[in-house]
């Protein structure tokens, strides 16, 4: 019994994840009520209230698995290639074609720093694709392909380089998105290339 209410309590938290996950993508967590979101998951505010603590708790779910596919992408970009400086260039373009969707930008970078604030929002994102960054450029450091230096204050600069960037690339119409990622990824490279 205890098997079959676990399994009904992760269907339930699934529901309403993937809901508000859709909900919150195309309207903003701002333009999203709870009901609209438990009757899209056909659920009850209570069985809402029983997962979550409310909407902001839900949007962390909804934010926590998108940055968490975003550092997924990252890694498996950056896994494809032997060569470390060849796997930070990977990664860094893989977050940007992952954070180019305009659903993931909206959720992440655009609802995420003023649904959680600031500090938590940072925190989430230190922990997903900003360490991986973080990794990456102390490994390069340590090997000598990057001269002597903090990797913190660069790790924030190339993340708010790439955040930025990718919200810019998420609001160009969809038909021109192709040549501005290609437009934003030239620049990006170049900036990377002079850190060598």
């Amino acid at each position: 019994m205890v098997g079959v209410r676990e399994e009904q309590r992760a269907r339930t938290r699934r529901a309403l994840v993937d809901r508000a996950r859709a909900l919150f993508a195309t309207r903003g967590y701002a333009d999203v009520g709870l009901a609209e979101i438990v009757a899209a998951a056909g659920v009850t505010k209570g069985a809402l209230y029983h997962q979550f603590e409310g909407k902001t708790d839900l949007f962390r779910a909804v934010l926590g698995e998108v940055a968490d596919e975003v550092a997924a992408a990252v890694v498996a970009a950056a896994g494809a290639h032997e060569d470390p400086w060849a796997q930070l260039v990977a990664g860094c373009r893989a977050f940007l074609v992952a954070s180019t969707d305009p659903a993931v930008a909206r959720i992440a970078l655009v609802d995420g720093p003023a649904v959680l604030g600031w500090a938590q929002w940072r925190a989430l994102d230190e922990a997903t694709s900003g360490r991986h960054l973080v990794e990456a450029l102390t490994d390069l450091v340590a090997q000598g392909v990057l001269a002597s230096r903090p990797v913190p204050p660069l790790a924030h600069l190339l993340g708010g380089a790439m955040n930025e960037a990718a919200l810019w690339l998420a609001g160009t119409d969809e038909a021109d998105r192709p040549a501005a990622l290609e437009s934003v990824w030239a620049e990006l490279a170049a900036l990377l290339d002079a850190l060598r």
